[in-house]
């Protein structure tokens, strides 16, 4: 199914702005499939060539959503289905700070998303089974999942506490009163 696709009717229809559109009550015909693309490491394209424009890569972030495995770009009269390789946010960096339940770590994703960790919004980390390396996710919205760079990972671990189990150690960081492993050691 082809559509007729128009980037810069979106931004008409939801703005520039930096707060999300509420999309939970959207309900838009389903218009179709264009070859847009998330890669794995964040870079978005568009017909096969990337989106050099951060403005842009934004826009589009902020009306996406997932239905099961699916993702789509979403608006009140289209929505559109993208592939996404792995998940659709990258998260770049990490603020700690004191809140009502203690230590709170509030991440920001390369297209401008500032998430608290907490029970809403958990760390879960999975193991690649081909390299053995660790995966770590964070929740950020809708259902949508960012993945959390090495380095910050790094970072995390480094703030890791250890929880001694009777065959194991596991690496636990908190946040905002929610405990999240990283891994056994």
């Amino acid at each position: 199914m082809s559509t007729g696709f128009n980037p810069a009717r979106i931004e008409n229809e939801v703005g520039r702005g930096d707060e999300i559109p509420p999309l939970e009550k959207w309900n838009p015909e389903f218009c179709g499939d264009i070859d847009m693309r998330i890669a794995s490491d964040g870079q978005w394209f568009y017909e096969g060539s990337p989106i050099g424009r951060p403005a842009m890569v934004k826009m589009f972030s902020r009306v996406l959503w997932k239905e099961g495995d699916q993702y789509f770009l979403k608006t009140p009269v289209e929505k559109v289905g993208i592939q996404v390789d792995d998940v659709p946010f990258q998260v770049i960096s990490v603020e700690h700070e004191v809140g009502e339940k203690g230590p709170e770590m509030i991440f920001t994703t390369s297209t401008g998303d500032r998430v608290r960790a907490d029970a809403e919004h958990p760390i879960r980390v999975e193991t690649d089974p081909a390299t053995r390396e660790p995966r770590p996710y964070l929740m950020i919205r809708f259902g949508m999942e960012g993945r959390i760079g090495r380095n910050l990972f790094y970072q995390l671990v480094e703030l890791a506490r250890m929880v001694h189990h009777k065959h194991s150690t596991e690496l636990v960081v908190d946040s905002a009163g929610e405990s999240f492993s990283l891994g056994n050691l």
